[in-house]
């Protein structure tokens, strides 16, 4: 059986990036690759073992397009809308929070943040599926 270890982005911004998923997430650099032409950042903190790898290309100067085939990443907080209050006071921007129902049957609660590329994380009510 497989086992998810890890997603990886493409971030313009090392310094920016790491900044943003520490102060959001509390994601902390776990390992750091080093290449001729690129660098991987691996982040993860103690909730799991999944990790993000931020894929940096040297050199790099424009903003990547992330067209229209990205859909997200999801993490699941114990407290959404404490979090959603802390983000916000981080002046992070989160957007708003949603009550997500299925034939009238709560199915999650949760909001969406961008990190400094665009991509775009759901935040979660810890729960049911979303564990």
């Amino acid at each position: 059986m497989a086992k998810t270890i890890h997603s990886m982005v493409r971030v313009l911004d090392e310094a920016q990036s790491i900044e943003f998923y520490s102060k959001a997430f509390g994601l902390e650099v776990v390992d750091r690759l080093d290449f001729e032409s690129f660098t991987l950042i691996y982040l993860s903190n103690g909730e799991s073992g999944f990790e993000l790898e931020l894929t940096v290309n040297k050199g790099r100067t424009e903003p990547y397009a992330l067209g229209d085939g990205y859909g997200h990443l999801a993490v699941s907080v114990s407290d959404v809308e404490a979090e959603h209050a802390r983000l916000t006071a981080a002046g992070l921007a989160p957007r708003k929070l949603v009550d997500f129902q299925n034939a009238g049957v709560k199915v999650a609660k949760f909001f969406f943040i961008a990190d400094p590329d665009g991509y775009q994380i759901e935040v979660l009510q810890r729960g049911g599926r979303f564990q």
